[in-house]
């Protein structure tokens, strides 16, 4: 099961992910993000509250991150939880997506 939520905090467009992102899961999470303002906005990912991320679900982040950077906009992801962490450095998604420890972090930085 997973939840999704949106907000803007001033410029940055905050996709909050809640649980598990996985084969059954993450299509709701493309059909979400496909619907994601494009254009030179930024784009934080929040996974404070992911609990797990499967291949299915990278391919979704790496999507997502493609699709910002053709429309002009920035993606970035904040709030790993180690082991969701470990997954993103063993893939080398942390060499492709700027990941911050802390949405105020994030903020802070793309704002």
């Amino acid at each position: 099961m997973i939840h999704i939520e949106r907000f803007v905090e001033g410029n940055v467009v905050v996709t909050a992910v809640r649980g598990r992102l996985d084969s059954s899961s993450s299509p709701k999470l493309d059909e979400f993000l496909a619907e994601a303002p494009a254009g030179g906005e930024v784009i934080l990912l929040d996974f404070a509250d992911l609990s797990y991320i499967s291949s299915a679900g990278l391919r979704v982040v790496l999507k997502a991150t493609k699709l910002a950077r053709s429309s002009g906009a920035t993606l970035a992801v904040c709030c790993l939880i180690p082991q969701v962490h470990e997954v993103f450095d063993v893939s080398g998604f942390s060499t492709l997506i700027p990941i911050h420890p802390s949405r105020e972090a994030a903020l802070a930085t793309l704002a």
